[in-house]
């Protein structure tokens, strides 16, 4: 079945009734839910049906929860294993399949589950009487919403306090502060500092020496040479890159109904590090993310560079066993619209794709402009024909001039040679087999179609690992990314988003609520993709700077001054201080769209260096910490725990090699399975940036520590606290591992045992041990090894019982909230 993305015939309500949903919770409805209820359900269940079916109404809330004649709830919130509409689109009961004359796809029926799971939010009235008249939206009026307006740049205001503020983010903040009549923590002390600036910089702990350095030096530039030190080290890329890749949705996988490998997604990954390591100005990133492959280049490497940042719009997640090819396309080119549009301007546009945005003012035309932009290009991925992949794609071919790395080493023109044979040989059988299959006996026979399509997977897989390969033996330079069709095209406005009811044609262009009014908003050369670059990576865009400013202040404080950082539009949180993010934004621009310069100027804030210790006047009034009169306690990401546990054990990898294991997995089933017994299940010592990210495949020290949905746009990551984190810490063989090489480290330390301590702590915690934490310790190690060795006095059984005594003592540090969290 086709994926369903039509909307509710009926027009769409909202009302104060969806003041309680969450903004993201909303999209997932209108999204995913309300268009299959319309096209699926309401012909036989809605109150314009001729006759109800079962009395079981889905066109409003009320209905949809309170059931039919059966008396059992339609949906109870939160259990989908009592809600009957979900038990009856599983068909898992006989007696109750709907709809009846077909099973609704997978991906749909795994998309009410969530629903359901996440409460069924619904912000539909409970009857038609009440609807409104059909929404027009008016640009002037839109335009003067707060982020559709350009940030101005406002002079720091007056503090009471005169004396506190150090720079004029300290100015802002502070009278945020003082308007409530609250007053700033206590600065935090050295060890604290370090270890949030280490941690916030390059997402690694602090070593021993560089915590005493900084202790030590008294200095008026000691916090700046510090922040110098992380941010020109080649982790800042590392840490903040895979921040980027939250929003850009990296992974190297299709997910979805069928899991296809993405075997150069890892390039774009690769580029992304570059860029922040580099300090790209982040509109020139922004660009050519969009249309790198359509801009001036200064030598080969860098037209290379630009090609595969266009890796960006490729690496989304993909349908590929839809059988419409319009289908698929028009998918892929929303879920491009959607990620462009949340992550680069805090947008949800792909709301537009079946009528008027409800809440912003984006009208359809709006959506459809931009779909003709990505319909004038061509999107590679680099797939082939193989079970369930019904859309196929090559890849692009880039100069081997350029010198960029590859994932796969030379072979000889023998094992060329070789694989060529393979090939042939692989072809020649597969066509024999079917021939046998087509003109004989065997046509029918199940278990000769499926080894028929084994064999034919076999084809597809030995064919990928060849065209890896010149004739030479040199591997060929290929990458993921997009190229202009030789044809641009505009895009029809679709009748509800329904493919097969084309309406009018619309002009490729530009969302007009973000353009002064009566600038030209249609483009008229080329796919509009340039066009699109600039328009969005403008120091005029109102919203560019601003979010990515807000973006690097959650970053850093753990919170966006926007707390929906990839939503702006009016059902997105309101700024809790204005004036201070258009500071920021305004900085930011001036700056060169320097992303490290802003996010120096902000560490050397008092602001920033300020405790995270409580106040109870001041939590009174502002328990939120709205204000920022005191530094937020965060709970490191999952990334930063397995990193720093490889790196207090000593065991950490710098520098891994080039590509990525997925890249040398291969194609097809064989390279899938391949993957999930040689590579996904091995250890890795390299930082978590470069693990493979196969969607639906996440490492589990990922998925634990709440890696989010490579399929989504996530701009603020959950932060969980559940058993099965602890468990994972004291029970899995890779924790274990490392608090073995932690306590080997501590045994090989050359010094007394008090020292030893001071410099497990220091590895752990960045801090010495307070005299009663030493007085436990020394405790524990007194009687811990004692009870190992009940009736064994022999020296190796000691021996063995205090290096138990050691890797106990380690894992405890590794398991304790501390380690976890930033104060």
């Amino acid at each position: 079945m086709k994926r369903l993305v039509l909307l509710f015939a009926l027009p769409c309500i909202v009302s104060a009734a969806d003041a309680g949903i969450a903004a993201d919770q909303l999209n997932f409805f209108e999204k995913n839910i309300r268009p299959v209820l319309a096209d699926q359900c309401f012909k036989c269940h809605s109150a314009k049906a001729g006759k109800v079916k079962g009395s079981l109404t889905l066109d409003s809330k009320e209905g949809t929860v309170m059931g039919g004649e059966s008396g059992h709830p339609g949906i109870t919130p939160g259990q989908p294993d009592k809600s009957t509409v979900y038990k009856a689109i599983t068909w898992e009961d006989e007696d109750m399949q709907m709809p009846p004359k077909h099973k609704l796809s997978a991906d749909v029926v795994a998309n009410f589950k969530k629903w359901i799971e996440m409460g069924a939010p619904d912000p539909r009235e409970s009857t038609v009487a009440n609807l409104p008249k059909k929404r027009t939206i008016d640009m002037a009026e839109g335009r003067k919403y707060w982020a559709f307006q350009a940030p101005v740049k406002t002079p720091p205001p007056i503090t009471q306090n005169t004396e506190w503020p150090r720079t004029d983010i300290d100015k802002f903040v502070l009278a945020g502060i003082e308007s409530k009549g609250l007053h700033p923590v206590t600065d935090a002390d050295r060890p604290t500092l370090i270890r949030r600036i280490a941690f916030d910089l390059t997402g690694l702990p602090p070593t021993p020496d560089e915590v005493r350095t900084f202790v030590a030096d008294k200095s008026p530039d000691a916090v700046k040479n510090v922040i110098d030190q992380y941010i020109d080290s080649q982790r800042f890329g590392e840490r903040w890159g895979r921040h980027w890749m939250d929003v850009a949705r990296y992974a190297e996988s299709s997910g979805k109904e069928v899991n296809i490998l993405y075997g150069e997604a890892w390039r774009y990954r690769d580029y992304v590090i570059e860029s922040f390591n580099k300090d790209k100005p982040y509109d020139q990133f922004l660009k050519e993310q969009i249309a790198g492959d359509l801009m001036r280049y200064e030598n080969k490497r860098d037209q290379a560079e630009k090609i595969v940042a266009t890796g960006f719009l490729a690496i989304g997640p993909k349908s590929h066993n839809a059988r419409d090819r319009r289908q698929f396309t028009m998918d892929m080119v929303d879920e491009q619209i959607d990620a462009v549009s949340q992550s680069m301007l805090g947008l949800t546009l792909a709301c537009a794709r079946c009528h008027d945005h409800k809440f912003d003012p984006v009208a359809q035309r709006d959506y459809y402009a931009l779909a003709g932009i990505f319909l004038s290009s061509d999107t590679l991925y680099g797939t082939h024909v193989q079970v369930q992949n019904n859309h196929p794609s090559t890849l692009i071919e880039l100069d081997d001039g350029a010198g960029l790395p590859s994932a796969v080493a030379k072979i000889t023109p023998a094992e060329v040679a070789k694989l060529k044979s393979n090939f042939e040989t692989a072809q020649s059988n597969t066509m024999n087999a079917v021939t046998a299959f087509r003109n004989s006996k065997d046509k029918g026979d199940v278990v000769k179609a499926f080894q028929i399509r084994v064999q034919q997977d076999k084809v597809t897989s030995v064919k990928s690992d060849l065209e890896l390969f010149k004739d030479d033996g040199t591997p060929r330079t290929l990458c993921m990314g997009v190229l202009d069709k030789t044809y641009p095209v505009n895009s029809p406005s679709l009748v509800r988003g329904d493919i097969s009811q084309p309406g009018e044609t619309v002009p490729r262009g530009l969302v007009e609520v973000l353009l002064p009014a009566g600038e030209p908003l249609n483009i008229s050369k080329g796919s509009g993709r340039l066009d699109l670059a600039y328009f969005i990576a403008s120091k005029d865009n109102p919203l560019t700077a601003r979010v990515m400013a807000n973006r690097i202040w959650l970053h850093l404080f753990g919170k966006g001054i926007v707390a929906t950082p990839d939503n702006f539009g009016t059902k997105g949180m309101k700024p809790t201080n204005q004036a201070l993010l258009d500071h920021l934004a305004v900085r930011f621009v001036e700056n060169g769209w320097s992303v490290k310069r802003l996010i120096r100027e902000i560490m050397l804030s008092r602001v920033y260096q300020m405790d995270s210790r409580s106040d109870a006047a001041n939590y009174a009034d502002d328990p939120d910490n709205d204000t920022l009169w005191h530094m937020n306690r965060r709970r490191l990401e999952a990334e930063p725990i397995r990193d720093a546990m490889l790196a207090v054990a000593g065991g950490l990898n710098l520098y891994p090699s080039d590509g990525s294991p997925v890249a040398r997995a291969g194609e097809g089933r064989e390279g899938l399975i391949k993957l999930y017994r040689e590579v996904l299940g091995r250890t890795y010592c390299e930082r978590s940036a470069y693990l493979p990210i196969v969607r639906d495949q996440v490492p589990e020290v990922l998925t634990l520590f709440d890696f989010p949905d490579a399929a989504l746009v996530t701009g603020q990551r959950d932060t969980t606290n559940v058993p099965s984190q602890s468990l994972y810490l004291m029970n899995n063989p890779q924790a274990l591992a490392a608090a073995d090489g932690f306590a080997k480290r501590l045994a090989e330390f050359k010094g007394t045992s008090s020292e030893r301590l001071v410099y497990a702590f220091l590895l752990a915690y960045g801090r010495l041990p307070k005299n009663e934490e030493a007085m436990q310790i020394q405790s524990f190690f007194n009687r811990f090894p004692q009870a190992l060795t009940k009736g064994n006095s022999s020296e190796e059984a000691k021996k063995k019982a205090q290096f138990a005594a050691l890797s106990a003592f380690c894992q405890s540090l590794f398991a304790s909230a501390e380690f976890r969290y930033l104060n």
